[in-house]
């Protein structure tokens, strides 16, 4: 747009435009928010690029089929319509219902730590938005997702499809109990924290198998690996982490 009072045309044919100040600072302000404001699918790309650049690579996360399923899985997709312009910001974000989308850089560890490969079946435990479930499923053969809020789960199995993930399966339910009918498992997902872990989840990890999972309470958790070993079980801690915690029977300390 020209500035108030320039001439702009072709020779012979002379246009004058002029603009209060008012208008004048009406179109600079919307020019401003159109340049913050994203408003396509290739400003979304430009900043899911520069996410797995600067929040997931730089920190020390290399996989290279993670940090490939992290540019395929379209992350504003499985956030709230108001908070679409912080998709690709490096923090959770509130999803309904007391639940939040995790950081994308605790998404990245925690699929990386499960070491999921192509042929193998894994058990997410708290679906909420499906975006954790989505990664997985750029990686594994099945995913099956459990969600104890059922609004959650409807919604999440609802974009998962849309998007086209056949390999993910949802289940409203306590994720305190796993999935005894698909078990065992290769690895096992946790996004809330149970103040320790569920026996049955380590029952139904299959041998060689990897559990990601946040322990504790409040402030004081940790997110661990279990892997079940031919010597046993293998107990990792890496570092501290702030989960949701895990609700149903784990509070219930059956």
């Amino acid at each position: 747009m020209s500035p108030p009072g320039r001439r702009i045309g072709a020779p012979g044919a002379e246009l004058v435009m002029r603009l209060t100040p008012r208008a004048a600072a009406l179109l600079c302000a919307l020019a401003l928010l159109a340049a913050c404001a994203p408003h396509s699918e290739r400003d979304f790309a430009v900043q899911r690029r520069r996410m797995v650049a600067e929040q997931i690579r730089a920190r020390g996360v290399h996989d290279a089929r993670v940090l490939r399923a992290l540019l395929a899985v379209e992350r504003h997709r499985f956030v709230p319509a108001p908070l679409r312009a912080e998709a690709y910001t490096d923090r959770p974000l509130p999803i309904g219902s007391g639940q939040t989308i995790s950081q994308p850089y605790v998404v990245a560890v925690m699929t990386e730590l499960a070491g999921v490969e192509p042929g193998e079946r894994v058990l997410e435990v708290g679906t909420g938005s499906g975006y954790q479930a989505a990664i997985l499923a750029e990686l594994a053969r099945e995913v099956y997702s459990i969600e104890i809020v059922p609004e959650l789960a409807a919604r999440a199995a609802a974009l998962l499809a849309e998007l086209g993930y056949r390999n993910v399966h949802v289940e409203t339910g306590d994720g305190y109990r796993g999935w005894p009918d698909a078990a065992p498992f290769d690895a096992i997902v946790v996004t809330a924290a149970p103040p320790s872990v569920p026996p049955p989840l380590l029952e139904q990890l299959a041998p060689g198998g990897r559990l990601v999972i946040p322990v504790g309470e409040g402030e004081e958790q940790v997110l661990e690996v279990w892997e079940h070993t031919p010597a046993g079980v293998r107990v990792t801690r890496k570092f501290p982490v702030r989960f949701v915690p895990m609700t149903g029977e784990s509070q219930r300390g059956e």
